[in-house]
Order: C-alpha cells, then structure tokens, then sequence
C-alpha cells in the first residue's frame, strides 16, 4: 500500500522545534554552557545539573559561575516539599528516622542535586522535612512508610508544591 506525498510530509518533523523546550528557555532564558555552581560545585552541562564530574584546567577556565536553582532555593528558604511526621514512634525512634531520611536525601542528590534537604526540625511531638523537590518529598515519605510501616497521604496544592504527612502509631506493626 502506498501512502500519498501528504501523509510523508504530515509524519516529516525535520526543522520543527519543541515547543515545551523553547517556552522554558524564553522563560528562563537559557545558560551558556558549561555553568558552574559557586556554592555546591555542580556542573551544568547538556542542559542537566549533576555532580559527579571532575573538572579539569580547560572545563574550569571557559565556564562560567552561578548560582544553581537548589542553591538559591536553599538561600531563599523556598521549598516544594513538605513531609510531617506524626505519633510516637517519631519522637521515640528520632535517629533512626533521621539517619533514614539523610540515606534517601543523599541517594537522590547524588544523581540530582537540585534535590535537596532544606531542613529537619522537630515540630510539636513529631518532625517537620522541608525539600527543594516535591518529588524526594514523596520519596522520603515512602521510603519511611517501607522502612518502618505506619500510613502516609500525599496532598498536592494549587502552586504544584507537595504536602505528605507519615503517621505511624506506636503499637503498628511494620509493613
């Protein structure tokens, strides 16, 4: 079966642009690369933050310096996550669930470092977890309810900032 001159030219994408890209980097306008963060060292590259690179003298003297977007959400004190934990087994068990938290934060920002930690304080009889990321938001909440059992309920708002709250009693089993 042939197909007609209309429908090869209709399936042809030569010369067409994204259009998500294109609208992010109007918005954002989009670095010259390589960028290198002047607080956490991470490298700008591909259109990609990452850390794992080991910069050599030429990288080094044809990049410029900036501030990366966990950084200036770390400064600014800007977060998209939030996870509250709540009942007694928080309070009771507190290193465990805070040395679980840094496993699942340093993990992330190992592949990602704009997936951060921005703090960890005791709120009330539980722990408050402020994130750069909704996403490792989610994860540390999940990753508490696999590794010490308990509920968790996730609720996204308006601005795309996610609210998880990770409620285990003291006498509940684990999962």
């Amino acid at each position: 079966m042939t197909r007609s001159k209309g429908m090869i030219r209709a399936t042809n994408r030569t010369a067409t642009e994204d259009k998500k890209r294109a609208s992010a980097e109007r918005r954002s306008g989009r670095l010259a690369e390589p960028v290198i963060c002047d607080g956490c060292g991470s490298l700008y590259a591909g259109r990609v933050w990452r850390r794992e690179h080991k910069p050599t003298a030429v990288l080094l003297e044809r990049a410029a310096w900036r501030r990366c977007p966990a950084c200036t959400q770390m400064r600014g004190g800007e977060y998209w996550g939030r996870v509250v934990l709540r009942g007694a087994f928080s309070a009771a068990d507190a290193t465990a669930v805070r040395r679980r938290i840094d496993n699942v934060a340093a993990r992330a920002e190992y592949t990602q470092p704009q997936r951060r930690v921005l703090s960890v304080e005791r709120d009330g009889a539980g722990l408050e977890v402020l994130t750069t990321s909704q996403k490792l938001a989610h994860r540390i909440a999940r990753e508490l309810r696999k590794a010490f059992g308990g509920r968790v309920a996730y609720k996204w708002s308006d601005d795309g900032s996610l609210f998880a709250e990770w409620r285990r009693a003291e006498s509940a089993t684990r999962a």
